[in-house]
């Protein structure tokens, strides 16, 4: 009978040191622990014992040496013994999460998005066209300018006028203001399935990418359960699901809040949800209804996907469920919004919002 032989496995050597396969890990595992170093190590003791990360030269104790000293994680203070991320840390999970998520990004040219309008910009057309008193210096095109000055006063006679020169087209760049809510609601982690994680994620991709690919831009991260609050970028890692109801309300109208004092007039709302909303506050009362579609909650949402389409803010909705009634919800919103709906997977969640930011950048000018 024909069959394989194999040879004794041989590590690759280019793969990367041993500290630097167990802090990939450990990324991916302090954000599923909300930032939490303890329980990040414990999980990582376990993988260790069923896969053998480590070997007799180099062990956790090693690792966890090598992540105070490179700094990495740092002690609390004496009341509270432990370790924490360490702002280093937090850094490192944003550009993986990039990395993860956006990995096609290093394919792209560098730079800010473009319209297809033409205008003042960084990034070159191929059109061409003369010289208008305000252009910029650097987008003379100096080769055509010299031969328009040869052909229009000849070599012996050589000038360059003002009507010998000639500029290159560039694309009009757009700024974008964006916020991006995400739903913290008990229904994130509810029948065993992890979605805060993929949101988290997406959301630190986000944030990567246009802190530092697009600085011109602003991103506003707001999360919602009973009510809404904004969150730093830095606290992305250390989010979690509370026993809240859904509040999509608040969510929104702190978003237009938000956008208000952005002076940029291209403004968007992206929102992650996996479930309508429940909950409207009246006062100090909070008014909830996990069962069905209560109409007054969801006429005061509707309201505001309205008031928002009026205000020229289009709101992208990422809806990681699908069961049908939830489904008729969302369409009911976007077609009040005139915005845009995607029933995403978690796996796909991020394609999706790189893709519709990067779209949206292109068509809003």
């Amino acid at each position: 009978m024909r069959g394989w032989q194999f040879s004794e496995y041989t590590p690759d050597p280019n793969s990367g040191s041993t500290f630097e396969k167990l802090l990939k890990l450990f990324k991916e595992l302090l954000v599923h622990t909300s930032g939490n170093v303890s329980e990040a190590l414990s999980w990582l003791t376990e993988l260790d014992k069923e896969y053998k990360l480590t070997d007799k030269d180099y062990g956790l104790a090693d690792f966890i040496q090598d992540l105070i000293d490179k700094g990495y994680i740092q002690n609390q203070d004496q009341n509270n013994p432990g370790f924490t991320p360490t702002a280093k840390m937090e850094l490192e999970i944003r550009q993986k999460a990039l990395d993860d998520i956006f990995g096609q990004l290093k394919k792209a040219k560098k730079g800010k998005h473009n319209t297809g309008i033409t205008g003042k910009g960084d990034e070159f057309t191929s059109d061409r066209r003369p010289y208008e008193f305000g252009d910029s210096v650097e987008n003379l095109a100096i080769s055509e300018s010299l031969r328009n000055a040869q052909i229009n006063h000849g070599i012996d006679d050589f000038k360059l006028t003002h009507d010998d020169l000639e500029v290159q087209e560039t694309y009009y760049q757009s700024q974008m203001s964006t916020v991006l809510m995400i739903d913290i609601s008990h229904s994130m982690i509810l029948y065993g399935e992890d979605r805060i994680t993929p949101a988290k994620k997406v959301a630190m991709a986000l944030a990567e990418l246009i802190t530092t690919r697009y600085p011109k831009d602003t991103l506003d991260i707001i999360v919602f359960g009973n009510d809404a609050w904004q969150i730093e970028i830095k606290d992305l890692p250390y989010l979690q699901v509370g026993p809240f109801h859904t509040n999509t309300v608040a969510g929104l109208e702190l978003a237009m809040d938000l956008l208000r004092r952005r002076r940029n007039p291209n403004k968007q709302i992206f929102m992650i949800t996996d479930g309508k909303p429940t909950c409207i506050k009246k006062g100090k009362k909070y008014i909830k209804n996990s069962f069905g579609l209560d109409r007054n909650i969801v006429n005061r949402t509707l309201n505001l996907a309205t008031r928002c389409r009026k205000l020229d803010i289009p709101i992208t909705t990422f809806m990681i469920a699908q069961d049908p009634y939830l489904v008729r919800f969302v369409d009911q919103f976007t077609a009040a919004n005139n915005g845009k709906a995607f029933y995403s997977s978690l796996q796909g969640l991020g394609e999706f919002i790189f893709m519709d930011y990067k779209n949206n950048k292109r068509k809003r000018k």
